[in-house]
Order: C-alpha cells, then structure tokens, then sequence
C-alpha cells in the first residue's frame, strides 16, 4: 500500500493567477475614483476581509474600515470581480477561504505644466494614484497581529 505524498494531504489556498503584482494591475485598471469622493477631497484606505469559495469565486465582501459609502462601494465592487485558482482539495471537500486586502484612494497632488493637462484640469478631471500594500502603513504604531487563516467546510 503506498502512502499519499503529504502535500496531498493538507488543504491548499487559492492563489491569483500572475501574484500580488496582477491583482494590483487588475485592481488598478477597474478601480474608479467616486468623483463625489474627489470633490470632498476624501482620501484613505479601504480595508476589506472577502470570502473565496471553492470554486475561485468571491462570494462575500465586508468592510473592515472604510472611508465614505461610494469608496467603500466601488472597493467592494472591483474586489467581487476577483477570480482565484483554488487547488485540488483532499477528498475533493469544498472549503472557502477568507483574506483581507487593503484599497488606497489616493488624489495625485502632482501639477502638470503641458497645455494639455491644464485644459483636463479646467475641465474637472483630476489625476489619482493608488496603491495596494499588503502591510498596514506604519503612521499608527500597532502591535503585529498574526497571519489568522479561517477555513469553512461544508458537507
């Protein structure tokens, strides 16, 4: 009787095609700036905990902290189109996975000099950055909480 490799025997998470990397691109290319947002000068960090099911797909979204309604609806909108590889489970058991991510709504404070950007600029289109970090920013000292992995088996 040959006994099963002990890599198939654990339940391995699902993982983004392309890494961290192609989740930021991905994020950033769906990712719109609520213009009411922009208007009130409203910038900051969304935090999201989302749940991933057993197929890949995101099935549920919850806002750990947020900024204003629309911030928070546009992060939990992109995060919903997140498509994940879930690998073979053993004794095919559907489990889903919860993570956290963090969605930075940022206003580029940069002042372009070209005829060009000044024409977009009077005509009320502003420029914006943002970035996906996968560490909380260091302004508030808090202590290192651990990596915490949630697992939920149905039958």
């Amino acid at each position: 009787m040959k006994k099963a490799k002990p890599d198939e025997k654990f339940i391995k998470q699902p993982y983004y095609e392309g890494g961290d990397k192609a989740i930021k691109d991905f994020i950033s290319g769906l990712l719109n700036y609520p213009p009411e947002s922009l208007q009130n000068d409203i910038e900051g960090d969304v935090h999201l905990r989302y749940e991933i099911d057993y197929k890949g797909n995101v099935t549920e979204v919850k806002i750990i902290g947020g900024l204003d309604t629309l911030c928070n609806e546009e992060a939990i909108r992109v995060v919903k189109l997140l498509k994940f590889i879930v690998p073979k489970t053993p004794r095919h058991i559907k489990v889903s996975f919860h993570k956290t991510i963090s969605i930075h709504f940022r206003k580029n404070d940069k002042i372009a000099i070209s005829s060009e950007d000044t024409t977009q600029s009077e005509s009320g289109k502003l420029n914006f950055s943002y970035t996906i970090t996968s560490q909380k920013p260091s302004v508030n000292p808090e202590p290192e909480m651990p990596v915490l992995y949630h697992y939920t088996i149905g039958t």
